[in-house]
C-alpha cells in the first residue's frame, strides 16, 4: 500500500510518498502554474505511486482550507483522501533544514513538510 502526502501552496506543492510503514521518501514539488496544471501533475504522481490513501495537510486559516478542499476535488483520484493538521509543519521543516541548505525557493522545504505530515499520519493510532 502506498500513502502519499501533499502540502498545497499558492506557489509550489510539497510531496512525499511512504512506500513502507517506516520510510517516508520526499518527492519533487509540483511548481504551480495554474490549478488544473498542478492538479493534472499530482494526480499523476498518485497514479505513478499507486497511492491507495492521500494525506492532505490542512491549515487552520479558513480560507486556505476552502482553497486546498477545492484543489483536492479536481484530482482523478479514486482512493481513500485523508485530511490532518498541518500547523506549523513549514516551520518545523525549515529548522530541520536550518545549517544543511540555504533557504532557496525550489520546494525542498514544501516536500520536507509533506514529510512532516505524513509522518504525523503515520503516528496516529489508528493507522
Amino acid at each position: 500500500m502506498s500513502i502519499v502526502a501533499i502540502d498545497v501552496g499558492l506557489k509550489r506543492i510539497g510531496a512525499a510518498v511512504c512506500l513502507k510503514r517506516n520510510v517516508i521518501v520526499p518527492l519533487n514539488a509540483v511548481l504551480r502554474r495554474n490549478r488544473e496544471q498542478a492538479a493534472n501533475d499530482i494526480s499523476k504522481l498518485l497514479h505513478e505511486y499507486e497511492a491507495e490513501i492521500l494525506v492532505v495537510g490542512l491549515p487552520s486559516n479558513d480560507e486556505m482550507k476552502r482553497r486546498i478542499k477545492h484543489f483536492v476535488s479536481l484530482l482523478k483520484f479514486e482512493g481513500e483522501t485523508v485530511f490532518i493538521d498541518e500547523d506549523f509543519s513549514s516551520h518545523e521543516a525549515k529548522e530541520r533544514m536550518k545549517g544543511v541548505v540555504k533557504q532557496k525557493r525550489d520546494g525542498r522545504v514544501d516536500s520536507l513538510s509533506a514529510v512532516i505530515i505524513l509522518e504525523r499520519f503515520c503516528a496516529k493510532p489508528y493507522f
